[in-house]
Formats: C-alpha cells, structure tokens, sequence
C-alpha cells in the first residue's frame, strides 16, 4: 500500500483494491504537488467536510472520473447536486466498498458550503467528520480538521491503526502539543502531520513536532511527508 502526501490535508492511498483521494484540495493550495487534471483513475473520494480547502477539487474530479465523493449525508447532497457522484453515510456508520471499508468519525469542527447565489453565500454542510478505513487487514485513520477530543482513545483502542493522519496547523485545528497528546490516545504506529504551512496562520515546525512525538510516545514513528513523497506500508 502506498500513501502519497499532496499537501494540506490531502492523501492518495493507493492499494491492491483500489485508489482513493482524501480532501483533494488542488486548485489554489499552494502546496500542491500536482494538478486536478492529473488525476485519472480513481475509486473514492474522500470528502471530511465542506469547506473550500478540504472539499477543493472534489465535484470536478469526481465527474470526470465517475469516482464517488464519499462523506456524511448533507454534503454528500449538495455535491450530487452539483453534478457529482456519491455515496452518502453518516458519523459512526461504515461500508465495505470494494477498495476497502471506511467508517465515519467524529470531528470538532464546522462545515458548510460555498454557494455564491444563496443569500449568505454558503450552505450548512452537515457536521466534520474524520475517516477510518481498513485496507489490506490495516486500520489507517484520517482525522480531517478537528481539535482534541477523548475518544480518540476508543478509537485507538478499537481499532489497531497502521497510519494516523494527524492536523497539527493549530488557529483552526489542534497544534503540534495537542496532536501528540492525541497520539498517546489513537496508539498509531506511524503518524503522519498534516494541515499545516499552507498558509501563514497555520505555520508550524514539522520537525519540531516529530520531535516532540518521539518524547509524548516513542512506540509511535513521526513521519513528515513532504507533498509528492511516498509513504510505503507493506
């Protein structure tokens, strides 16, 4: 299995069953390593919640791939209505797809999405979420936008997680200090940051981080991906 970084909150996770994108924010992330076009072959797409640098490129890759855009019901609503395909679930259910399973989590954290002839400009998207999947026998989990919360633990504890894709921009997500208490509670054997140096007020040190998650919990592997690097688990 092969976890490539495209920068901010975006993961191409490409297995023996399938490929799939996760928060396919392209168009405009200056951190981007490649463009919406080049995606061709696709899967799933993996959706945490509405707003502009998470939902990104989503509707148009997903028309032109036939991928569904994947992610709680009142988003998944809103995209079919923009011409895309979906597949609606909800917070704590599951679906096996034949990539592999994925469960939705929660996230503390808003949602909404941008309609520029609506009275306000934007819609409520329903609530943020975070994603696990299991892929190959391995539990990788997404954790989208959100702060700390204590059910990490049980979410660790449920489910023997590979891979935790972990924010760390903190302003609008948790931090480098608030990640890696989360990463004594998921128990992940490898921690990948995300969410963070794509603009100024999200501005943080990776290697600081990982540093300081070798000392909260050295049972776990810090890995600071740079967008277009490969991350393989075998």
């Amino acid at each position: 299995m092969e976890i490539r970084y495209h920068g901010h909150s975006c993961f191409e996770i490409v297995g023996n069953e399938g490929r799939l994108l996760i928060d396919p924010f392209l168009t405009g992330n200056p951190k981007a390593d490649i463009k919406a076009e080049d995606i061709e072959e696709l899967d799933g797409i993996l959706v945490s919640h509405g707003h502009a640098d998470h939902l990104g490129d989503a509707i148009e890759i997903s028309k032109r791939t036939g991928a569904p855009i994947i992610g709680v019901y009142e988003l998944a609503l809103l995209c079919e209505r923009a011409g895309a395909k979906t597949h609606a679930m909800h917070i704590g259910g599951k679906y096996q797809f034949g990539f592999g399973m994925v469960r939705l989590t929660q996230a503390l954290h808003g949602s909404f999405f941008e309609v520029p002839e609506s009275e306000n400009g934007f819609v409520y998207a329903g609530l943020a979420c975070g994603f696990l999947l299991q892929m190959e026998g391995k539990w990788l989990y997404h954790a989208g936008d959100t702060g700390l919360f204590g059910d990490m633990e049980l979410i660790g504890r449920r489910h023997p997680l590979e891979l935790a894709m972990l924010p760390i921009g903190d302003n609008f997500v948790m931090g480098p200090e608030e990640a890696a208490y989360a990463a004594t509670l998921l128990r992940a054997k490898r921690v990948i940051p995300m969410h963070y140096n794509t603009f100024p007020n999200i501005r943080q040190d990776e290697a600081e981080f990982t540093e300081l998650l070798n000392r909260k919990f050295p049972e776990s592997q810090g890995i600071a991906l740079k967008p277009g690097e490969v991350l393989r688990i075998d």
